[in-house]
């Protein structure tokens, strides 16, 4: 998969970051633009239109062109040097102000969905049926593991702050396999990360803003499932059960942004689980707006001793995932 991401210097400039220190909010995109940013073409390859700075881009093969320049109407030239340097983006919107096609030349580039539905959610067709896979992963072994472990100490990441929220995924179907894998909506942590974790809630609260979790401590069954359905081409995403997950081990966690003035998630570049570039935490499209939040949630992980995961903005680690064991036990 390609990595249409920003430049490494730009990533490390977030290192030890924390909220307090964290740069201002960008100026939201000017609503004109907002309906043309998106994924257009093919999949394999697609043509990324995103916003910096109330500009519109274009990203495609790791390249990012100067801004487009604006020549009315809902056209855009490229101008020299870069990628496609001359040549015009025509955008067709609906009647929601929505683009959902932009002509170069002679091509017509139709908008992609990239597998996420109307309602946001991330969608594979499991390799094999869930249910036969959960029974199979329910007899299976977890892998051995030998030395010392820390105890566990797994605790419910709700009964240590109650405007924590949750949003378990895989405890319904709206998640990538469109099925439940839990019986309940739980969101537990060893105690250390998710004292941590708190502490990246309430520091957050200076910006409006905290954490709404979509997972946490995943039975290792879980994780084989996850393998075992998910196709091929895409397994970066999920982990291997031969060598256990952090999850696994209460040591990680999935989550995001809510604004807790109206309770409601925050727009990230790309949507929970999706299996795509826009997943990745250095992705460069999107609007300012989006990058910014993903950024600042980052920051706030990182500043309590999570790292993000190299190919899904969601995911964090927590430093001492290494002292705890695999765990197999079902919610």
């Amino acid at each position: 998969m390609q990595r249409l991401v920003v430049g490494l210097a730009g990533l490390l400039a977030l290192a030890g970051t924390g909220v307090t220190d964290f740069p201002p909010p960008p100026a939201p995109c000017p609503r004109r633009l907002t309906g043309l940013v998106g994924a257009y073409g093919q999949k394999a390859l697609p043509l990324y239109v995103l916003e910096d700075e109330g500009k519109l881009r274009v990203l495609s093969a790791g390249a990012r062109s100067a801004p487009l320049e604006d020549v009315g109407g809902d056209a855009f030239k490229v101008p020299p040097p870069g990628f496609r340097a001359g040549e015009t983006l025509t955008f067709s919107r609906d009647a929601d102000g929505k683009a959902g096609a932009v002509r170069i030349g002679n091509a017509v580039l139709g908008r992609l969905d990239l597998d996420v539905d109307g309602a946001g959610t991330f969608r594979v067709a499991p390799v094999r049926p869930v249910a036969e896979l959960t029974e199979e992963a329910m007899k299976a072994p977890p892998p051995a593991e030998s030395g010392s472990f820390t105890a566990s100490d797994l605790v419910e990441l709700a009964s240590l702050d109650s405007t924590l929220r949750l949003d378990v995924r895989y405890a319904g179907s709206a998640n990538f396999l469109g099925t439940p894998v839990y019986a309940r909506g739980r969101a537990l942590l060893q105690r250390p990360a998710a004292v941590a974790l708190v502490r990246a809630h309430r520091a957050l609260a200076l910006r409006g803003l905290g954490l709404l979790v979509h997972d946490a401590y995943r039975p290792w069954y879980v994780t084989k499932v996850f393998w075992e359905a998910t196709p091929r081409d895409k397994r970066e995403f999920v982990a291997d059960p031969a060598k256990g997950s952090r999850h696994n081990r209460g040591c990680a966690v999935d989550l995001t942004l809510y604004d807790r003035g109206t309770g409601k998630a925050i727009e990230m570049p790309g949507v929970y689980d999706e299996m795509s570039d826009r997943s990745h935490p250095g992705f460069a499209g999107g609007t300012s707006v989006q990058r910014y939040h993903r950024d600042l949630l980052r920051a706030a992980m990182e500043h309590e001793g999570f790292t993000v995961f190299e190919v899904e903005w969601w995911h964090f680690d927590y430093k001492d995932w290494r002292k705890y064991r695999i765990q197999n036990q079902p919610f």
